[in-house]
């Protein structure tokens, strides 16, 4: 964290611009405690708000962009060339794509409050050949409530921003175990009925 705050210190906008970038795309960055100190700083004045707002926003754009692109391009070349050895085919594929029309442009809009997610979802939303102004539409709206609603706590708690952002977190983790274990038990009912069928 030490390294982190004395990165935004020194480079400012740039700084949070750069380390979110580099987060969304999968670099070990604490995405929530960086926006949480970001509006922390805002709060003290040593930022102002609308700069560091944009900056967050625009570097958590443009990693899930960077990622969406590397799913849409290397991923797609990797699973026609080796998909076949993971019993991943065309077929695969489309029903991929059916659930990204269906629910997965949600899960971008959420997934990054899901720890871990955000990092897959622009993937798959590339490897399933989602449309790019679908991806940007649910994606970047995302990144901007993301944004929002962590540089909030930072900016409204203030001094207290340590200790509410570990609470949010401690509930954001256990929201998403109690999401995994409901996808699981659907799709374990899903594949029981398909068996019966």
């Amino acid at each position: 964290m030490e390294t982190i705050s004395t990165w935004v210190a020194h480079y400012g906008y740039a700084g949070i611009f750069s380390l979110l970038l580099l987060g969304i795309v999968g670099v070990p960055v604490p995405d929530e405690w960086l926006l949480t100190f970001a509006g922390y700083l805002v709060y003290k004045g040593d930022l102002r708000l609308l700069p560091a707002f944009a900056s967050a926003s625009l570097g958590s754009m443009c990693g899930i962009s960077v990622s969406y692109g590397l799913g849409r391009s290397v991923g797609l070349f990797l699973i026609h060339r080796y998909g076949r050895f993971f019993r991943i085919g065309p077929e695969d594929l489309d029903r991929v794509h059916a659930w990204f029309g269906r629910f997965g442009t949600w899960t971008l809009l959420m997934g990054y409050f899901i720890p871990g997610v955000r990092h897959l979802t622009a993937v798959v939303a590339g490897t399933s050949k989602l449309r790019p102004l679908v991806f940007a539409l649910f994606a970047y709206s995302g990144a901007l409530i993301w944004s929002a609603t962590f540089m909030g706590v930072g900016y409204y708690f203030g001094d207290q921003w340590s200790q509410v952002l570990e609470q949010v977190q401690r509930h954001l983790d256990i929201l998403t175990w109690i999401a995994l274990v409901l996808v699981v038990i659907y799709l374990a009912w899903r594949h029981q009925r398909r068996r019966n069928r």
